[in-house]
Protein backbone atom coordinates (compact mmCIF):
# COMPACT_ATOMS: atom_id res chain seq x y z
CA UNK A 1 0.00 0.00 0.00
CA UNK A 2 1.49 3.30 -1.14
CA UNK A 3 0.21 6.40 0.65
CA UNK A 4 0.68 9.92 -0.74
CA UNK A 5 -0.58 12.66 1.61
CA UNK A 6 -1.10 15.97 -0.16
CA UNK A 7 -2.26 19.53 0.41
CA UNK A 8 -2.33 22.06 -2.46
CA UNK A 9 0.63 20.57 -4.35
CA UNK A 10 -0.45 20.40 -8.00
CA UNK A 11 1.32 19.71 -10.37
CA UNK A 12 4.04 18.13 -8.20
CA UNK A 13 1.47 15.65 -6.91
CA UNK A 14 0.85 14.31 -10.41
CA UNK A 15 4.60 13.81 -10.89
CA UNK A 16 4.73 11.88 -7.60
CA UNK A 17 1.77 9.71 -8.59
CA UNK A 18 3.30 8.99 -11.99
CA UNK A 19 6.59 7.94 -10.35
CA UNK A 20 4.68 5.32 -8.33
CA UNK A 21 2.67 4.06 -11.30
CA UNK A 22 5.95 3.69 -13.23
CA UNK A 23 7.32 1.19 -10.69
CA UNK A 24 8.03 -2.33 -11.93
CA UNK A 25 5.87 -3.74 -9.14
CA UNK A 26 2.22 -4.39 -9.91
CA UNK A 27 0.84 -5.95 -6.71
CA UNK A 28 0.09 -2.68 -4.97
CA UNK A 29 -2.59 -0.15 -4.18
CA UNK A 30 -1.92 3.59 -4.45
CA UNK A 31 -3.83 5.94 -2.19
CA UNK A 32 -3.74 9.73 -2.43
CA UNK A 33 -4.98 11.32 0.77
CA UNK A 34 -6.19 14.84 -0.07
CA UNK A 35 -5.89 16.80 3.17
CA UNK A 36 -8.46 19.49 2.38
CA UNK A 37 -6.81 20.91 -0.75
CA UNK A 38 -8.37 23.93 -2.48
CA UNK A 39 -6.39 23.68 -5.74
CA UNK A 40 -8.54 21.13 -7.57
CA UNK A 41 -6.62 18.06 -6.40
CA UNK A 42 -9.63 15.68 -6.46
CA UNK A 43 -10.51 16.67 -10.03
CA UNK A 44 -6.93 16.04 -11.17
CA UNK A 45 -6.71 12.64 -9.47
CA UNK A 46 -10.04 11.18 -10.55
CA UNK A 47 -8.95 10.67 -14.20
CA UNK A 48 -6.45 8.07 -12.98
CA UNK A 49 -9.48 5.88 -12.32
CA UNK A 50 -8.94 2.60 -10.51
CA UNK A 51 -5.17 3.00 -10.51
CA UNK A 52 -5.40 5.56 -7.70
CA UNK A 53 -7.73 5.48 -4.69
CA UNK A 54 -8.64 8.98 -3.51
CA UNK A 55 -9.24 9.57 0.20
CA UNK A 56 -10.27 13.00 1.42
CA UNK A 57 -10.42 15.26 4.47
CA UNK A 58 -12.98 18.05 4.20
CA UNK A 59 -10.58 20.38 6.02
CA UNK A 60 -6.80 20.48 6.39
CA UNK A 61 -5.78 18.31 9.36
CA UNK A 62 -2.04 18.00 8.73
CA UNK A 63 0.25 15.43 7.12
CA UNK A 64 0.19 13.05 10.11
CA UNK A 65 -3.60 12.82 10.05
CA UNK A 66 -3.46 12.17 6.31
CA UNK A 67 -0.87 9.41 6.70
CA UNK A 68 -2.86 7.82 9.51
CA UNK A 69 -6.02 7.83 7.39
CA UNK A 70 -4.13 5.96 4.69
CA UNK A 71 -2.65 3.45 7.14
CA UNK A 72 -6.06 2.63 8.61
CA UNK A 73 -7.49 1.91 5.15
CA UNK A 74 -4.45 0.16 3.70
CA UNK A 75 -4.88 -3.45 2.64
CA UNK A 76 -1.25 -4.27 1.86
CA UNK A 77 1.26 -6.30 3.83
CA UNK A 78 3.70 -3.42 3.51
CA UNK A 79 3.24 0.35 3.78
CA UNK A 80 5.21 2.90 1.77
CA UNK A 81 4.90 6.68 2.01
CA UNK A 82 5.68 9.28 -0.63
CA UNK A 83 5.41 12.99 0.10
CA UNK A 84 3.58 14.73 -2.72
CA UNK A 85 6.58 16.91 -3.64
CA UNK A 86 8.98 13.94 -3.82
CA UNK A 87 9.58 11.23 -6.43
CA UNK A 88 10.56 7.57 -6.60
CA UNK A 89 13.21 6.12 -8.89
CA UNK A 90 11.96 3.20 -10.98
CA UNK A 91 12.64 -0.11 -9.25
CA UNK A 92 12.50 1.29 -5.71
CA UNK A 93 9.45 -0.59 -4.51
CA UNK A 94 10.53 -3.98 -5.86
CA UNK A 95 13.99 -3.68 -4.28
CA UNK A 96 12.61 -2.81 -0.87
CA UNK A 97 9.82 -5.37 -0.84
CA UNK A 98 12.38 -8.04 -1.79
CA UNK A 99 14.60 -6.90 1.08
CA UNK A 100 11.78 -7.16 3.62
CA UNK A 101 10.68 -10.54 2.24
CA UNK A 102 14.24 -11.82 2.64
CA UNK A 103 14.91 -10.24 6.07
CA UNK A 104 12.04 -11.01 8.49
CA UNK A 105 13.76 -9.44 11.58
CA UNK A 106 13.68 -6.02 9.90
CA UNK A 107 10.28 -4.27 10.07
CA UNK A 108 11.46 -1.32 7.97
CA UNK A 109 14.02 -0.52 5.30
CA UNK A 110 14.97 2.82 3.80
CA UNK A 111 17.22 4.06 1.01
CA UNK A 112 19.54 6.87 0.10
CA UNK A 113 18.02 9.93 -1.58
CA UNK A 114 18.76 12.40 -4.33
CA UNK A 115 18.36 15.88 -2.88
CA UNK A 116 17.02 18.67 -5.08
CA UNK A 117 17.01 22.29 -3.87
CA UNK A 118 15.54 25.03 -6.08
CA UNK A 119 15.84 22.77 -9.09
CA UNK A 120 19.49 21.77 -8.53
CA UNK A 121 21.01 18.66 -7.01
CA UNK A 122 22.87 19.22 -3.74
CA UNK A 123 25.12 16.95 -1.71
CA UNK A 124 24.14 15.93 1.84
CA UNK A 125 26.60 16.62 4.63
CA UNK A 126 28.41 14.01 6.71
CA UNK A 127 25.82 14.42 9.46
CA UNK A 128 23.21 13.11 7.03
CA UNK A 129 24.95 9.72 6.67
CA UNK A 130 22.69 6.64 6.64
CA UNK A 131 23.08 3.51 8.75
CA UNK A 132 21.74 -0.03 9.07
CA UNK A 133 21.02 -2.24 12.07
CA UNK A 134 20.38 -0.97 15.59
CA UNK A 135 20.55 2.75 14.76
CA UNK A 136 18.58 4.37 17.58
CA UNK A 137 21.53 6.49 18.78
CA UNK A 138 22.29 7.52 15.19
CA UNK A 139 18.70 8.75 14.86
CA UNK A 140 18.81 10.99 17.94
CA UNK A 141 20.53 14.07 16.41
CA UNK A 142 18.25 14.42 13.36
CA UNK A 143 15.55 12.75 11.27
CA UNK A 144 17.67 10.08 9.57
CA UNK A 145 14.88 8.14 7.84
CA UNK A 146 12.91 10.09 5.25
CA UNK A 147 9.29 8.90 4.95
CA UNK A 148 9.56 8.95 1.15
CA UNK A 149 12.48 6.50 1.28
CA UNK A 150 10.95 3.99 3.70
CA UNK A 151 8.92 0.81 3.28
CA UNK A 152 7.66 -0.97 6.39
CA UNK A 153 5.52 -3.87 7.54
CA UNK A 154 1.95 -2.82 8.26
CA UNK A 155 2.01 -4.82 11.50
CA UNK A 156 4.61 -2.37 12.81
CA UNK A 157 1.95 0.25 13.53
CA UNK A 158 0.08 -2.06 15.91
CA UNK A 159 3.30 -2.23 17.94
CA UNK A 160 4.56 1.37 17.90
CA UNK A 161 1.35 3.29 17.22
CA UNK A 162 0.32 5.73 14.49
CA UNK A 163 1.84 9.13 13.70
CA UNK A 164 1.35 11.75 16.44
CA UNK A 165 -1.11 14.20 14.91
CA UNK A 166 -0.24 16.86 17.49
CA UNK A 167 3.51 16.84 16.86
CA UNK A 168 5.49 19.14 14.56
CA UNK A 169 8.20 16.46 14.33
CA UNK A 170 6.03 13.38 13.83
CA UNK A 171 8.47 11.79 11.35
CA UNK A 172 11.30 12.12 13.84
CA UNK A 173 9.13 10.79 16.65
CA UNK A 174 8.08 7.77 14.59
CA UNK A 175 11.68 6.99 13.61
CA UNK A 176 12.74 6.96 17.25
CA UNK A 177 9.84 4.75 18.34
CA UNK A 178 10.74 2.20 15.68
CA UNK A 179 14.55 2.34 15.99
CA UNK A 180 14.35 1.96 19.78
CA UNK A 181 12.71 -1.47 19.42
CA UNK A 182 13.88 -2.88 16.09
CA UNK A 183 16.85 -3.08 13.71
CA UNK A 184 16.47 -1.00 10.56
CA UNK A 185 17.56 -2.03 7.08
CA UNK A 186 19.39 0.46 4.86
CA UNK A 187 19.71 0.06 1.08
CA UNK A 188 22.69 2.04 -0.18
CA UNK A 189 21.16 3.21 -3.44
CA UNK A 190 19.56 6.49 -4.57
CA UNK A 191 15.96 5.35 -4.94
CA UNK A 192 14.02 8.42 -3.80
CA UNK A 193 14.19 12.06 -4.88
CA UNK A 194 13.68 14.60 -2.10
CA UNK A 195 12.62 17.98 -3.52
CA UNK A 196 12.46 21.30 -1.68
CA UNK A 197 12.36 24.95 -2.65
CA UNK A 198 10.66 27.10 -5.35
CA UNK A 199 10.45 25.45 -8.78
CA UNK A 200 12.02 22.28 -7.38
Amino acid sequence: SVIIPTYNRLPMLKEAVDSVLAQDFEDMELMVVDDGSTDGTPEEIRPYGGRVKLLQHSVNKGVSAARNKGILQARGKYIAFLDSDDLWVKGKLKIQVTFLDDNPPYPLCYTDEIWIRKGKRVNPKVKHSKYSGWIFEKCLPLCTISPSSAVMRKTLFSKVGLFDENSWVADFDMNLRIAEKYPIGYIDDFLACYRRGPNS
